[in-house]
């Protein structure tokens, strides 16, 4: 231990979940250019979110994040109590999350996955590989919240109900496949072939969007949305990915595509930053994480 390491806090276990989920929900937004999505360019397909306020949502919901990794160390067992707390705590920030946005459904998709994430990462530390902590996130997610509402009108259900797809819960039941098959395994290979990070990142969506049924787009732009998004997304990592010429031009044209149906992929963005924590996490504890 050096001086420096020495003099630095001891941080909780929490905390430092909370800090990795905040930093991913605040580096997908701010990553760019994004087709359909809010970036640093403006606000995508959207007409009520903006950069600053996706920033401010992702602050808001720091203490949920940190009250969900505490709950997952208080049982320490995937049960019925851990998943309704989980439940519990993700439903309250729900509300704030609206509070600060005015009434905008700024990250609630992100709230149920990271949420799950990060419980799966505080059971137990000691295997933080993505795949492990994405398998206990699914064990979770296959657990009943009987204190959850039974009301099933939100647009993701709507759109799971109408065209017969999975959405976000099936997604987290399966174990997170969009991030552990697709968007790490992109990630990785981008990085390994020099595209430098903003470009790895960027592949990283695009490989979520090839084959995810994202209900924000089936939802605004039918499953003709959805094809296209899919199709632009192989069609940018064909040609060579973001760091390339040509794939930089099929990502315009998915761009404008995206735009002119007035479609985003929100489920996918939601997914990359799944990614950007689990890849993050799986480089292990920092020296000066305590006991706490």
């Amino acid at each position: 231990m050096n001086a420096l390491t020495a003099l630095q806090p001891k941080l909780a276990l929490s905390d430092w979940l909370a800090d990795l989920v905040v930093d991913a929900l605040i580096d997908e937004a701010d990553l760019s250019p994004k087709p359909g999505l809010v970036d640093r360019r403006g606000s995508g397909a959207h007409t009520d979110l903006h950069l600053g306020l996706m920033h401010a949502s992702a602050l808001a919901l720091w203490p949920s994040f940190k009250a969900m990794a505490e709950a997952a160390q208080q049982w320490g067992k995937i049960d019925q109590a851990l998943r309704e707390d989980v439940g519990r705590i993700g439903r309250e920030g729900e509300v704030e999350m609206l509070r600060v946005t005015g009434g905008v459904n700024t990250h609630r998709g992100a709230i149920w996955a990271l949420g799950l994430l990060s419980s799966a990462a505080a059971l137990d530390v000691s295997t933080l590989a993505p795949a492990q902590v994405a398998l206990r996130a699914a064990r979770l997610a296959l657990l009943d919240d009987r204190a959850a509402p039974l009301t099933g009108d939100s647009h993701g259900a709507q759109v799971c109900r109408l065209y017969g797809v999975h959405g976000a819960r099936e997604e987290a039941q399966l174990g997170f496949p969009s991030v552990i098959q697709q968007a790490l395994p992109q990630l990785a290979r981008s990085r390994a072939a020099g595209a430098g990070e903003q470009n790895a990142r960027l592949d990283a969506l695009l490989a979520i969007m090839t084959q995810l049924a994202d209900t924000c787009v089936l939802y605004r732009a039918g499953v003709a949305g959805l094809t296209r998004m899919q199709s632009g997304a192989r069609a940018v990592l064909a040609a060579g990915g973001c760091a390339s010429l040509d794939g930089r031009r099929c990502l315009r044209e998915l761009e404008r595509d995206m735009l002119h149906l007035r479609a985003s992929p929100g489920g996918a963005a939601d997914l990359l930053a799944a990614t950007l924590f689990l890849d993050r996490l799986q480089h292990g504890l920092p020296a000066q994480l305590g006991s706490l």
